[in-house]
């Protein structure tokens, strides 16, 4: 016989890695975060385990990102005025 499912979905998350393996399954609770949100709090949590361990420095990270954003970003504009040229 056929399992119904329920409308609404189970109420549990399955996280996918880049390759499509499954990560974690964990019991969601609140509002249902999108994939950006999911991703960002990864993030977070393993530089700040990295930093806690003195594997990697919080400060010099976020520089280095802060820097690699920027570089980015000014790709990005300098093709968009390319095009319109």
């Amino acid at each position: 016989m056929p399992v119904k499912k329920r409308k609404g979905g189970s109420g549990h998350h399955l996280s996918h890695g880049a390759d499509g393996d499954d990560l974690v399954v964990h019991k969601v609770t609140g509002k249902e975060l999108s994939d950006a949100e999911e991703l960002s709090a990864r993030l977070t949590t393993l530089v700040e385990m990295l930093d806690a361990k003195g594997i990697i420095s919080k400060n010099e990270y976020g520089r280095t990102v802060a820097m690699r954003l920027h570089e980015i970003s000014k790709a990005a504009a300098f093709s968009e005025l390319d095009e319109e040229l």
